[in-house]
């Protein structure tokens, strides 16, 4: 087959495919309460008394306005416990998006084929009870959910290591307060906009968490 391929290429004279490279377009940003994407990280955080401990973090991002959440935990996610984290951070954006946009990972996907997902029985439960649909990126290709990638490296890579860790909770309070201040208060660097003011637009357009 590949001297079949070679024959062909120097036959009509066209280059051998760079596999390397990829090919980059400007992305349209979706409508205003359309699209979330979510990711996973941990990052090494430095305790009071030198010691070095993992912290495992979620992040959120609304695709339209980049209004951002994040937060961590002391110990690796369940499915139980990142339903929990979904909460929390619907709270946080005040609704619900139409669709999440996520790696395939096994704590909420069994597998997945040709665009045929099938969920882990909790997290499919739980989707249904709130009603968002899922988009899932092709595996070992972080640059299709490429907002969140940039916003998850800044967590583990800026944010915990400049911080001493007392305990979670004071992390995540550290990490609402560096939100509100910085992330989602600055002027995005792509958009030129401000996410916040974005934002309190496209609350708007986000679904009421169910009650």
């Amino acid at each position: 087959l590949r001297r079949f391929l070679s024959k062909l290429r120097r036959k009509h004279g066209l280059p051998k495919p760079n596999h390397q490279e990829r090919q980059y377009q400007a992305v349209v940003d979706p409508p205003m309460g359309q699209q979330v994407q979510v990711d996973f990280g941990f990052a090494w955080a430095t305790t009071e008394s030198s010691r070095k401990i993992r912290v495992y973090g979620f992040g959120a991002i609304l695709s339209h306005s980049r209004y951002r959440y994040l937060e961590w935990r002391a110990t690796p996610f369940t499915t139980a416990s990142l339903c929990e984290t979904f909460e929390r951070c619907w709270a946080y954006f005040g609704g619900i998006p139409k669709e999440v946009v996520m790696d395939q990972d096994k704590l909420m996907v069994v597998s997945e084929n040709n665009g045929d997902i099938l969920l882990t029985e909790t997290f499919e439960v739980y989707r249904q009870a709130v009603g968002f649909g899922v988009h899932l990126c092709r595996k070992s290709d972080p640059e299709s959910k490429g907002r969140i990638e940039a916003f998850i490296k800044y967590g583990k890579y800026n944010f915990i290591p400049h911080r001493t860790f007392r305990d979670i909770d004071h992390v995540n309070e550290e990490c609402l307060a560096w939100l509100e201040r910085t992330a989602n208060a600055n002027i995005h660097g792509i958009t030129k906009k401000v996410p916040a003011e974005v934002y309190a637009m496209e609350r708007e357009h986000l679904r009421p968490v169910p009650k």
